[in-house]
């Protein structure tokens, strides 16, 4: 069995910014790190990730969406590495691996699956899976609907952060919501650059992303809110340190806005990396 295709198509370069919520959420939280129930957030996020890039690949190879795109390798499904069948198999795998762990942490964190909160993070657990499935798969995708960047910044901006900080001491802060937010805009950045990337050919395949009802000036000015506006709430939030990226993301913002197409490629990993060290390097200094 060749596992190459299958490894592929989890697209691991969007991993680590899916964790950078869930990192700065522990950060944040005002008690000592509880490395167990940590560890299981990172893994159950990891999954919901997972769960969305496969549906996403598989929504976009139903539709067509990927048969126009340039400036990147072809995904397993387009290359016919994988069938539709064996994708179906894969995204029910990560399903019931999400749910599994989600679980898990629930208990570790609340004792117990009979209560209030556990009923509640099960539900929101539900939730998250459900509209990682529904970015692109499926007759009404609401990331062909202009919805992707509301999704991600909801799922994987203030879910993550603030689902991470009250499994660490069950409660929100005025600080984590600042912070959720403040993380939360660079994450969707990647999703509106990768969007802004691939303008030409979503509108071929009648995929309708913000970036693209915004239009390409719109995008990038979009684009320049999301990675800038992070700098004025960190501050609010106590993450003084994390100005220090500031430069890094001045220069992305010209770099969006002096190329075009297939060019942009190269600051999704920056981008992504960027994202992830800033929730890093506050999780670092919550420990000292």
């Amino acid at each position: 069995m060749n596992i190459k295709p299958y490894i592929t198509s989890l697209r691991l370069r969007t991993l680590p910014l899916s964790v950078a919520g869930v990192v700065l959420g522990a950060a944040i939280a005002p008690t000592a790190i509880r490395w167990g129930v940590f560890a299981l957030t990172v893994i159950t996020t990891l999954c919901l990730q997972i769960i969305t890039n496969l549906a996403n690949e598989m929504g976009d190879a139903q539709k067509g969406t990927d048969e126009t795109q340039s400036g990147r390798a072809q995904y397993s499904l387009q290359s016919g590495a994988i069938t539709m069948k064996q994708m179906q198999r894969y995204l029910t795998a990560y399903v019931i691996a999400s749910m599994a762990f989600g679980t898990w942490l629930i208990v570790e964190t609340f004792g117990t699956l009979f209560c209030t909160q556990s009923y509640i993070f099960l539900a929101l657990g539900a939730l998250a899976i459900a509209a990682a499935i529904k970015y692109t798969l499926g007759k009404h995708a609401y990331g062909y609907h202009g919805l992707g960047d509301l999704g991600v910044f909801l799922f994987f901006g203030l879910l993550g952060v603030l689902g991470s900080c009250y499994m660490q001491c069950q409660m929100v802060t005025w600080q984590s919501v600042v912070a959720a937010v403040a993380i939360a805009l660079p994450i969707v950045a990647v999703l509106n650059l990768n969007n802004i990337r691939d303008m030409a050919g979503d509108l071929e395949h009648h995929k309708i992303t913000f970036a693209s009802k915004l239009g390409l000036k719109g995008a990038r000015v979009y684009q320049s809110l999301l990675v800038l506006l992070p700098f004025v709430l960190f501050p609010l939030a106590g993450c003084w340190w994390l100005l220090l990226f500031l430069p890094l993301f001045v220069y992305h913002v010209y770099f969006v806005w002096t190329r075009e197409g297939s060019a942009l490629d190269a600051h999704m990993k920056v981008l992504s990396l960027s994202t992830l060290a800033m929730a890093l390097v506050q999780f670092i200094i919550s420990l000292f």
